[in-house]
């Protein structure tokens, strides 16, 4: 059995001697949701950021889109849009310094089995890492590695957002398992108050002339009820899927010096900038298990920062790059949502209804469009340092122009690097800002 030391490794009772670990950095950034070229720009906000993203030993981001060109069919259902890039742009991804990318989450299955396997294939073509997908559960769960000159970097990946039809399954040998993604599920449990209970109980009762059982607890409509002084949602992560996961970040552990866990998540709590419950749940048994840092995304929003026995939880990075308006096509279901002729109508209309002309949804609120690249930093087997680089996507600007990042400065920096403060503060976790760059300070039991 192996064991990470600062100075020495232990194996099967017997002292090696090690060479000290030479200090490491890993960029890591959000959601990317990529449909266009990034090399050809060339100003200084944009050069400076993807030499900030390249200068890091490691790099890693969400990859939150497919690659093919459209040889099989959408499936019923999709991740909110069905999403898809033109396989040449996922050597974009390593032209700005990307070495890891997770697939988990809920785009994963946008156009089924097939889809995630070509894109699984543009993405190793260009040199890239994935974790999160698989033609089983077993092989989605699985950490995947990247080796570099100064550590050795294992990446597990999972979602607790997603599609039913995309989570992956294993087989007992007596038919195929099933692709799909490596799950998070979760329990949900609603507190309403004993006067509410009461009135839920006559309804149920009514509904289906079999009174329920008394007590202050009631499964109903496929939901859990318990009584509570104050009203509210609780969510637990699935004790199953934490323990398979917890199991192979163990083994990451023995077989690589940096154990990256990256969750994608919706789920928020009382709004949706605070991560649910079952999020930090989560976070801090992989970190128990192992893990060296926690990476979610998902919401489109920033969350809070943690630092959870010397390891950085960072709640959600937001979006990275964020060009979901600049799809080449999209199934007649996207039309028809709206109310379009699925015949005749083009991209841009479906736009124009979605976001009623960039009035409402994801054009017309700011907190889409800014972000954040964390910058963590290792001395030997010691977690040192995190920095978090404030970045803007272009809101209000075009369609065509808007998701690209860029480096933020001025009152776009204060502002963005005030909301991260802000959000860190209840995880116990400090935000100094030093020349336009926040580092977090603040250690945890």
């Amino acid at each position: 059995m192996l064991f990470r030391t600062a100075a020495v490794v232990v194996v099967a009772g017997s002292l090696l001697a090690a060479q000290p670990r030479e200090p490491f950095s890993l960029a890591l950034t959000g959601d990317t949701i990529i449909m266009q070229r990034l090399s050809v720009f060339t100003e200084p906000s944009h050069t400076r950021l993807f030499d900030l993203i390249r200068g890091a030993d490691a790099a890693f981001t969400n990859l939150e889109t497919l690659f093919h060109d459209y040889e099989m069919p959408p499936a019923h259902q999709s991740g909110g849009t069905w999403m898809r890039t033109d396989p040449p742009i996922a050597k974009e991804l390593v032209w700005a310094g990307f070495d890891l990318v997770a697939r988990a989450n809920n785009h994963a299955g946008d156009f089924g089995p097939e889809g995630s396997a070509l894109t699984s294939k543009y993405v190793r073509e260009a040199g890239l890492v994935e974790a999160g997908v698989g033609s089983s559960l077993a092989e989605a769960r699985e950490a995947r590695f990247l080796d570099t000159g100064k550590a050795r970097v294992a990446l597990i990946a999972a979602a607790s957002t997603f599609p039913p039809h995309s989570r992956a399954g294993n087989s007992r040998g007596d038919m195929p398992a099933r692709p799909g993604l490596s799950p998070l599920r979760f329990d949900t449990t609603y507190v309403i108050t004993a006067e509410r209970m009461a009135d839920l109980r006559r309804v149920a009762a009514e509904l289906s002339g079999n009174p329920p059982a008394a007590g202050d607890t009631l499964d109903f409509g496929g939901r859990r009820y318990v009584v509570g002084a104050t009203p509210g949602t609780r969510t637990a992560p699935l004790k199953e899927d934490v323990d398979a996961i917890a199991r192979v970040v163990r083994s990451a552990a023995s077989l690589a010096e940096i154990v990256i866990v990256s969750l994608h998540c919706h789920e928020s709590g009382a709004t949706r900038s605070v991560p649910a419950d079952f999020i930090p749940m989560f976070a801090r048994a992989v970190i128990d298990a192992g893990a060296d840092v926690f990476v979610g995304h998902g919401p489109h929003v920033l969350r809070g920062v943690e630092i959870y026995k010397g390891k950085p939880i960072l709640y959600s990075l937001s979006n990275f790059i964020f060009q979901n308006e600049t799809l080449l096509r999209m199934p007649s279901d996207s039309y028809e949502q709206y109310g379009l002729d699925a015949d005749v109508a083009q991209p841009g209309d479906y736009l124009d209804a979605r976001y009623d002309r960039d009035r409402r949804s994801f054009p017309a609120d700011p907190e889409y469009w800014d972000s954040v690249v964390a910058i963590t930093k290792w001395e030997g087997d010691r977690f040192a340092e995190l920095q978090l680089h404030p970045i803007t996507l272009g809101f209000k600007a075009s369609r065509a122009a808007r998701g690209r990042p860029q480096l933020a400065s001025g009152a776009d920096a204060e502002r963005i690097l005030g909301v991260m403060a802000a959000r860190s503060k209840p995880f116990g976790a400090t935000v100094t800002v030093k020349n336009g760059v926040g580092y977090v300070e603040g250690l945890r039991p």
